[in-house]
């Protein structure tokens, strides 16, 4: 039998609502919360540690739980749908929410391997949804790694983890200053390639994105900062037939990242 909680006020239910309104609550304990079976899927996948699992046995199918909820350590609970809309951060009825370890995020952790890796790099992104649509646009190209340049918001916010659709789980990801990265991407000789809006800007597909590259994008309000101008192998630029002279940092990524894709199809 499983453990059961059908009191919105439990001392467990109060702790999670915690985890998802405070990074700062999510940084002491090393734990944060997943909403969905996708995303408790992908988590598992890669690679993170699930320490309890709740379900609401009306809504999702126990046996479903098992199969996620694999080794003995985890803990299972039954919750009531009350216990459950208390909880659910999202307008979903899935029925399934995790309690999952933190990462450490550390760019000597990095991983990457091949003679021509294909990296993102954003600094200093603030708002979950654009980060949520940069990881979603990292996975869908396959890229190597992304760099988040002196981050300003909790990897774990529910908000990333929501529009991210769980690729926060499932790209390689390291945060750092931009000093940091920087001086990592020399050292790998990773050439680095700077979208931004201003004079001596080469056009993004004049540029050959087949050897082992980085794309640099900053916020849509105030861009890179200078350290990157100073340090980059060429600033790129997407050419604008609108009123407008930028576009939301996602899409952009999304051009210039399938741009690298496309040359590195044409060669193969």
């Amino acid at each position: 039998m499983y453990k059961k909680i059908s009191s919105p006020l439990n001392s467990l239910v109060k702790q999670l609502l915690k985890l998802q309104d405070k990074a700062r609550e999510r940084k002491k304990t090393g734990l944060f919360v997943i909403e969905g079976l996708r995303e408790l899927s992908l988590a598992i996948a890669g690679g993170y540690q699930v320490e309890t699992v709740l379900f609401v046995p009306e809504i999702i199918d126990s046996g479903q739980v098992l199969k996620i909820a694999h080794t003995a350590s985890i803990r299972i609970i039954e919750i009531t749908q009350e216990v459950y809309q208390k909880l659910a951060y999202r307008n979903s009825t899935e029925g399934i929410i995790g309690v999952v370890k933190t990462k450490n995020h550390y760019l000597k952790q990095l991983k990457i391997s091949g003679k021509a890796p294909l990296v993102l790099v954003a600094e200093a992104p603030e708002k979950p949804g654009n980060i949520g649509a940069l990881l979603r646009t990292a996975d869908a190209a396959g890229v190597d790694a992304v760099f988040i340049a002196n981050p300003k918001t909790d990897l774990y916010n529910p908000n990333i983890i929501r529009s991210s659709v769980g690729c926060v789980f499932t790209n390689q990801i390291a945060m750092g200053s931009s000093t940091e990265i920087l001086s990592y991407l020399k050292e790998k000789n990773i050439a680095i390639f700077c979208a931004v809006l201003k004079e001596g800007a080469k056009v993004y597909h004049t540029q050959d994105f087949t050897k082992a590259t980085a794309i640099v994008v900053g916020t849509e309000a105030t861009g890179l900062s200078d350290e990157w101008f100073q340090n980059d192998t060429q600033s790129i630029i997407i050419p604008m037939r609108g009123k407008i002279d930028s576009m939301n940092v996602s899409v952009a990524s999304g051009i210039l990242i399938f741009e690298a894709i496309r040359q590195r199809n044409t060669m193969n």
